[in-house]
C-alpha cells in the first residue's frame, strides 16, 4: 500500500483490520497531530500494518479476551509527529530510539520491526484505585503473553496506563516511569523466571477468542 495522499486513501488505511477487535484507524489518533495539524500517516503503511497486526493479535487481543475492553491511548506515531513531540516536551522519546516502538513504519538499528501502544485496561482501574499495585498486572502479562517490554505510568490520574510493545526480538523487561524509572524485571534478574501467580491473586485465567 502506498502512503495515503487523499482522504479516500487515508480512509482505506483506517479500515485495515489489524485483528478481530482492532482497526488501524484507532491507532492513528494523536493529540499532537490533532492540535498542531501534523499528519499522523505512515510513510510505509505495509510495515506499519505488519507490525501493528502482530501487536494486536499477540498482545491486545488476549488482553481483550481476558479482561474486556482495551482502551488505546496512543499507538502509531509518524516520524514528524514523534519528532515534534520529542522536541517540544510532549513525552515522546527520541525518534530514532522510537523506531519499532511508537514509530511502527521504521525498523530499528538491528533491522527488526516492532510496535508499541499506550493502553488502559478498564477492568483494572477500580482494582488499582483500591490498592492493587501496578506490578500485579505487569506480572500477569509477563507470565502469559509474548511481550517485549512494558513501561507503566504509575502516577495519579493516568488509570495505570502503560506502554506495551511487541518486537521481533523481545527484550522481556518491565519498568515504571514513576518512581524514578523503576526496573521491575529483565532477563538475568533473580525474579525473572518462574511463576508469579502469587503477585496477582484473583486475576482471571488467560482467554483467547
Amino acid at each position: 500500500m502506498r502512503k495515503p495522499a487523499s482522504v479516500r486513501t487515508l480512509e482505506k488505511l483506517g479500515r485495515v483490520r489489524l485483528s478481530e477487535h482492532f482497526f488501524m484507524r484507532e491507532m492513528l489518533y494523536s493529540e499532537i497531530a490533532n492540535y498542531y495539524g501534523i499528519p499522523n500517516i505512515p510513510d510505509d503503511p505495509d510495515l506499519a500494518i505488519a507490525a501493528g497486526t502482530r501487536l494486536c493479535e499477540e498482545l491486545l487481543e488476549p488482553l481483550h479476551a481476558t479482561f474486556g475492553h482495551v482502551t488505546v491511548r496512543s499507538a502509531f506515531r509518524s516520524v514528524e509527529v514523534n519528532t515534534y513531540g520529542n522536541v517540544h516536551g510532549y513525552s515522546c522519546g527520541e525518534t530514532t530510539w522510537n523506531h519499532s516502538r511508537h514509530v511502527w513504519d521504521r525498523r530499528d538499528a538491528d533491522g527488526c520491526m516492532g510496535a508499541t501502544a499506550s493502553i488502559v485496561i478498564p477492568w483494572f482501574i477500580a482494582r488499582y484505585d483500591a490498592g492493587t499495585p501496578w506490578q500485579a498486572l505487569a506480572w500477569w502479562i509477563h507470565d502469559h503473553l509474548p511481550y517485549s517490554d512494558m513501561m507503566f505510568f504509575a502516577v495519579k490520574g493516568k488509570y495505570c496506563a502503560f506502554n506495551l510493545r511487541w518486537h521481533e526480538k523481545p527484550a522481556r523487561s518491565i519498568r515504571a516511569f514513576s518512581p524514578n524509572n523503576f526496573l521491575l524485571t529483565k532477563p538475568g534478574m533473580p525474579n525473572h523466571e518462574g511463576d508469579h501467580s502469587s503477585e496477582y491473586p484473583g486475576f482471571p485465567e488467560p482467554r483467547r477468542h
